[in-house]
């Protein structure tokens, strides 16, 4: 057999294979997921240009509040420290207000695989988002923070060790908490989303109970001090986020199977 004709054969059989439009259709979304992360970063551009403006009054509000309550002396170990917290508060700001942005943008992303009244009903999770960003951060400073900090000082002082805090410490401290527990406040909105696209469903999720429960309490005893009382109350409302997760998941889960049954009768009745 010839090399012209083996290379025709071989290019017969690649057709079969990869089809021209399934190509055209990876390299489409390839380009549309591209596009949508470069407006994602605009925004977190813009956003973190604001961070930098009001990054000196939430300094000043978070030592203001407890656990530091005027009690702590912050110190600087180098000439960028200065620099470096007020970059990483001006971050965590403009990543919070980029959230809803965020998810609508992977709500555009994936708009065209959807329903119309998918497409509906996944909008509205947008606003809520940032909600929810806010409720986990809430919880994160206010619940999770002073437990952990009042914690590691206790330690400190029962051996004797006389405090002198880094502002890069602290705050580095402060958002190793806050940032996760923020981000695990997002599960119930993302579970309910990915549940609305048909890409997991109630059934799979009490599947993955147990599971889900380690990975919750793996996670509450990193993030907070080894003691039990802090754990349980971090655990419990992973927990309890997990559940909501679930609940909200079946309640779309319903929804979608109702829509199903009225295409089929439609369908049945036209032909």
């Amino acid at each position: 057999m010839s090399l012209e004709s083996q290379a025709k054969r071989l290019g017969s059989v690649t057709g079969k294979l990869v089809s021209e439009e399934g190509l055209m259709s990876l390299v489409e979304h390839l380009t549309e997921l591209r596009r949508r992360l470069i407006y994602v970063l605009i925004v977190l551009v813009l956003a973190l240009v604001g961070g930098l403006v009001i990054a000196k009054p939430t300094y000043q509000f978070l030592l203001n509040q407890k656990p530091a309550s005027g009690k702590l002396v912050l110190h600087t170990f180098s000439f960028w420290d200065g620099i470096g917290i007020y970059m990483q508060i001006a971050f965590v700001l403009a990543f919070v207000i980029t959230i809803p942005f965020i998810v609508f943008q992977l709500w555009l992303f994936v708009k065209p695989a959807l329903h119309p009244h998918e497409q509906r009903s996944t909008l509205k999770y947008v606003p809520f988002a940032l909600m929810m960003a806010l409720l986990g951060l809430a919880f994160a400073y206010f619940v999770v923070f002073p437990l952990a900090f009042n914690f590691t000082r206790s330690v400190s002082q029962s051996l004797g060790l006389e405090e002198t805090f880094g502002v890069v410490q602290y705050f580095e401290f402060m958002f190793g908490i806050i940032i996760p527990i923020t981000l695990l406040f997002e599960l119930p909105l993302l579970i309910m989303f990915l549940t609305a696209i048909r890409i997991v469903n109630p059934i799979r999720l009490k599947k993955m109970r147990r599971l889900a429960y380690f990975i919750m309490s793996v996670i509450g005893v990193m993030i907070t001090p080894p003691d039990f009382i802090s754990d349980i109350l971090v655990i419990i409302p992973l927990i309890v986020l997990y559940e909501i997760s679930v609940w909200m998941s079946n309640s779309v889960y319903k929804k979608q199977l109702v829509k199903d049954a009225e295409w089929k009768t439609q369908a049945e009745t036209s032909e």
